[in-house]
Parts: C-alpha cells; structure tokens; sequence
C-alpha cells in the first residue's frame, strides 16, 4: 500500500501534511526556498496527486516517499556575482 497526501496546510515556519496511513508531517518550510520565499496565496496552489505535492507556479514537486525519507529539496541553484 502506498501512502500518499491527503492534506496540506501551513503556519509561519512549517507546512504539515495529512497522510492517507493517518499520519500528519511537519516540515520546515527552510527545507524547500521555493516555499519558503513564496506568497500565501501561491503556498495554498498545490495540487495533490498520488505521486506528491505540485506547486505549478512555483516548480516545485515534493514525493511523499523523499518527505518521509526527511529529503529537502533536491534542486541546486546557481549562485550569480552581482
């Protein structure tokens, strides 16, 4: 059986995901500087699937399996001089 994201929700540091098995995660919005730095407004888009979290203005896409595993985002960012 897999699980996968009933939920979502946020506060000001984390956001928390309701999970089919009855679980409830919390996770740091630091783990993932899309989120973080994005509105309310674009925070509360997500689509939910069976696959994850999807954030369509943000390009972001967490799995629950990497949420579990305690995997943040994954991405790397290349630094520019100013």
């Amino acid at each position: 059986m897999s699980i996968s994201a009933k939920s979502v929700r946020f506060d000001d540091d984390s956001f928390w995901v309701e999970l089919s098995d009855g679980r409830t995660l919390g996770v740091p919005l630091a783990w993932f500087p899309r989120l973080l730095h994005a509105s309310s407004e674009q925070r509360l888009a997500v689509m939910i699937s069976d696959e994850g979290l999807h954030w369509d203005e943000l390009d972001e896409d967490i799995s629950i399996p990497g949420l579990l595993a305690g995997r943040g985002d994954q991405t790397k960012r290349e630094q520019f001089a100013a």
